[in-house]
């Protein structure tokens, strides 16, 4: 078992930071929430529905947003366009597409707002294949599709890995606008100085398994580095 007997909850206006070192559980606990590992036992409930064992794009109906450690595996795909993978979640809907032919102008739109909004940055723009931006680039797409697609629920795992100062102090800013909108996140991070800057209330994992959850008012790196 990878993952053994953890237990929690996140609710609306709450930002719930998992601790630990790197390799005790923690991607396997947000992967098997999102579908991307299968679930042996135990449930992953949303507004009192079990979704443990339903397809990932089932989850992302349920308004789950994800982003994801490994943003070339599982936050884009790299020879498409910024604008291809700015609708990735909901190519399939209206107004991106109609009886299965896209719709290029409202999907380029789309792309053209988050570009504009986050700050992303490519050297042709909406165009330019995602292979070739910058790692901080990639991410800042990731987060303005998943921002954008309005979740009741935000995964974030590593958020700030491999981005500069400033965009760092960029994305903070924008899981905390999430917060104050009502949204429950939970905020995955291996600096423990940045779970301590976020998170409200902040549970600790090792070796698969929950060392218990504690308010930030109450936390310190000492009390977290013994969990």
């Amino acid at each position: 078992k990878v993952v053994d007997n953890v237990s929690l909850d996140v609710h609306a206006g709450e930002i719930l930071g998992i601790a630990g070192v790197d390799g005790n559980g923690q991607i396997e606990l947000v992967d098997g929430i999102m579908g991307l590992e299968k679930i042996k036992d135990g449930e992953v409930v949303i507004h009192g529905k079990d979704i443990a064992h339903v397809s990932v794009r089932e989850r992302n109906e349920e308004k789950i947003a994800f982003i994801p450690q490994n943003r070339q595996k599982y936050g884009v795909v790299l020879d498409y366009s910024v604008t291809e993978n700015s609708v990735l979640k909901d190519y399939f809907k209206k107004p991106y597409s109609k009886r299965g032919l896209l719709n290029l102008d409202a999907m380029k739109q789309k792309a053209e707002n988050l570009c504009a909004k986050y700050d992303v940055r490519s050297n042709d723009g909406i165009n330019s294949k995602v292979r070739d931006m910058s790692g901080g680039n990639q991410q800042k797409l990731i987060i303005a599709r998943e921002i954008e697609s309005n979740p009741e629920l935000l995964i974030a795992v590593q958020p700030t890995r491999g981005v500069d100062v400033g965009a760092i102090e960029n994305i903070h800013e924008q899981i905390l606008e999430q917060r104050s909108n009502g949204k429950a996140i939970i905020l995955v991070s291996l600096e423990l100085e940045e779970v301590l800057k976020l998170s409200d209330r902040i549970a600790v994992m090792h070796d698969g398994e929950l060392m218990g959850i504690v308010d930030s008012k109450d936390a310190t790196e000492e009390k977290i580095g013994l969990m």
